[in-house]
């Protein structure tokens, strides 16, 4: 029997209050300041405080951080105007206080659909503006993205987390750029069955995302393994080159690739794998 609680099953603020230093936990924009989607109470949709996104000032190992832990109970951990508003000023913040000489580190927790569709072009500004501030902000300290489980991390998110300076993942996580529901919307069931479960992790599960080192670590589901998974990829600073600047790499790759075959795991290992290694 594991001793380590679960980090998948905890909320959002949990995520937060466990990753930063004990004792250090300060949340801006909490849910009493009621800041919340002006657009989904019209739409019939109750709105949440909060609009799912949890914003953690604090320390982790004494040094001065922010983790940003979306919730993915709500709307399916989709980016609106505020939940958006909310992590790109927070990483926009951090790279401020980089450039002010106090070396405030990121950790992002991914549990996206992506936009929320409800706020359509709004959320998709947001994520815009979330890319962008991961950008300027990782030049200075490391951007650390967790996708733990059980919503997975897709659609401009998926971006986002790719943006980051290093990704860990736990085996229930799951990473791709469209969600199986929309693959197989728009291509059929054929290409892609949604209700297939051990398909859909063989394609964008955890597991295959380590071994196409598409992600950086593969831990097991553990508030203690998640944080040590967590300070080693903080410990290594800033990446010589980080993954997205090297698409030259996966271009190629993707151009050897036969698209009239159905992929699978072995396939995407292969395809990703570096021969020099």
């Amino acid at each position: 029997m594991r001793n380590d609680r679960s980090f998948i099953e905890l909320r959002a603020r949990e995520r937060a209050y466990a990753l930063l230093d004990h004792g250090s936990y300060r949340e801006l924009l909490d849910p009493f300041d009621g800041v919340m989607s002006p657009w989904l109470g019209a739409q019939g949709i109750v709105p949440q405080s909060d609009d799912g996104m949890v914003v953690a000032k604090g320390t982790i190992s004494g040094q001065p951080a922010v983790v940003i832990a979306i919730e993915g109970t709500f709307q399916g951990g989709s980016m609106g105007e505020v939940s958006g508003a909310k992590m790109a000023a927070a990483l926009e913040l951090a790279a401020e206080d980089n450039r002010n000489g106090i070396p405030t580190q990121a950790v992002l927790c991914l549990e996206t659909g992506g936009v929320r569709l409800q706020e359509a072009n709004l959320g998709l500004a947001a994520i815009a503006d979330i890319h962008a501030a991961i950008v300027d902000l990782r030049r200075y300290t490391p951007v650390v993205g967790i996708i733990a489980g059980t919503v997975g991390c897709f659609g401009g998110m998926s971006i986002a987390a790719a943006l980051c300076s290093y990704l860990i993942v736990t085996r229930e996580a799951r990473l791709g750029l469209n969600g199986p529901q929309v693959i197989e919307q728009e291509a059929g069931i054929e290409e892609y069955d949604s209700r297939n479960r051990p398909f859909i992790w063989s394609m964008t599960g955890g597991e295959i995302r380590a071994a196409s080192e598409l992600v950086d670590e593969l831990v097991s589901d553990g508030i203690t393994a998640v944080k040590t998974a967590m300070n080693k990829a903080i410990a290594k600073g800033v990446p010589t080159q980080h993954r997205s600047d090297n698409y030259g790499y996966y271009l190629q790759r993707l151009s050897q690739f036969d698209t009239r075959q159905q992929a699978d795991t072995a396939q995407i290992k292969q395809l990703f794998s570096r021969e020099e290694k």
